[in-house]
């Protein structure tokens, strides 16, 4: 087949502001015609189903490889390795890199370390729920508190730092929009968020090697497999997946499942489990990702050459009609459906248990506790693309 071609400006056109709250119908017109499209050269733009799971199983499509720099073109406190090649975090390395380094961190992060944050969750979520009154933000009440607070509970981050933990986590968050539409203004925060935060977890990293506990941070420090361990630099960029794809995705999760069921029926609409689930495929949090093609490869009836770029719609995607039925209705009753709102592949999420169960938890006791929820105005959308969310969702009790 002929390489279908499409204006580049109209793909980018997806995403402009005045399409935030509500870029699917754009979507869908889009996927209609290109489920797979070549943009320019070397690169292509993937938004149907089967193309996308394609893109994200396939071996022939990974990462570009670390690169090597001179040290007088580092940031400060970028880490390297002995080499001089930044070192990255596995979810943008291709094996065995990251066979390696996600089998070191699967032997800390656990299922059993998950599982027994649930009563904590728990805890949390309902001190949270019970202070709300009258009219408030769900989004600074509940969803960006709970999430720092499980991540940081997890990592052993001290109470009196979490608060700047979170300052770090968005700002690096803002900054994950791939080049065609970041923001300058995103910039210069992120890096002065990622250097911080490096400091303090190269510190606090050291403490735990000193006295260790029982958290993630200090099972990382620890971990060992047939005489290999995380080297420094590995442990702080692992650190830094951990935090953001921990706390920003998970807030944006609860944002996005909160305002979709209250525009639904209510919060008591279906199982929480359900929810989570149809939350993940109708809103996902995240939209898009991009993989390097590692060959030739035959994708959706195109050739796309090695060394091109290729972009994931994953919110498009998710509401192809392959998915489920009626792809474009918010139906948390459901059978769930296929979705790759955590990937597919080797790099299929890690912490998608961790994610599940604080969504489950969440919506679960909002039920429960604030039946009666629901909006008093428009919700605000986070300027940002790869990570969908809310900045604001005004809601109210109904109670003083």
């Amino acid at each position: 087949m002929s390489v279908v071609e499409a204006d580049p400006q109209e793909f980018f056109a997806l995403f402009g502001a005045e399409r935030r709250p509500d870029p699917y119908p754009h979507y869908r017109r889009w996927r209609e015609r290109f489920p797979v499209a070549a943009l320019a050269e070397g690169m292509f733009a993937v938004s149907g189903l089967a193309e996308a799971t394609q893109v994200l199983r396939d071996p022939a499509f990974g990462h570009a490889e670390p690169e090597y720099l001179d040290p007088a073109d580092r940031l400060p406190d970028q880490p390297v390795d002995e080499s001089g090649r930044v070192v990255r975090a596995f979810l943008s390395l291709n094996p065995p890199d990251h066979t390696r380094l996600r089998r070191l961190v699967a032997k800390a992060f656990t299922p059993r370390m998950v599982e027994q944050l649930a009563p904590r969750i728990e805890e949390l979520t309902a001190s949270l729920i019970e202070r709300a009154r009258g009219e408030f933000d769900l989004m600074t009440a509940l969803a960006k508190p709970l999430p720092v607070e499980v991540i940081a509970e997890l990592l052993g981050v001290p109470l009196d730092d979490r608060e700047r933990f979170a300052e770090w986590s968005h700002a690096m968050a803002r900054a994950l929009d791939p080049p065609f539409l970041q923001r300058p203004e995103t910039i210069e925060p992120a890096v002065r968020a990622r250097q911080s935060f490096v400091a303090y977890f190269r510190e606090l990293a050291d403490r735990r090697r000193r006295e260790p506990g029982q958290d993630l941070l200090s099972a990382l420090v620890a971990v060992s497999d047939a005489g290999d361990a995380l080297s420094e630099g590995e442990l702080l960029v692992t650190l830094t997946l951990l935090l953001i794809a921990g706390h920003e995705t998970t807030t944006n999760l609860i944002g996005n499942g909160v305002l979709a069921l209250l525009r639904h029926g209510g919060l008591g609409t279906a199982a929480p489990e359900g929810v989570v689930e149809e939350v993940l495929r109708y809103d996902s949090p995240v939209q898009l990702t991009a993989r390097l093609a590692l060959r030739d490869t035959t994708l959706g009836g195109l050739t796309v050459p090695a060394g091109s770029q290729v972009i994931v719609l994953i919110g498009a995607a998710n509401r192809d009609p392959a998915a489920v039925p009626d792809a474009e209705t918010f139906d948390p009753a459901r059978t769930p459906g296929r979705h790759l709102a955590f990937g597919q592949g080797i790099h299929f999420c890690l912490g998608a248990p961790l994610a599940r169960l604080e969504g489950r938890i969440v919506f679960r006791e909002l039920a429960r506790r604030l039946p009666e929820l629901r909006l008093t105005a428009g919700p605000k959308w986070n300027a940002t693309t790869t990570l969908r969310g809310l900045a604001t969702l005004p809601v109210t009790t109904g109670r003083p």
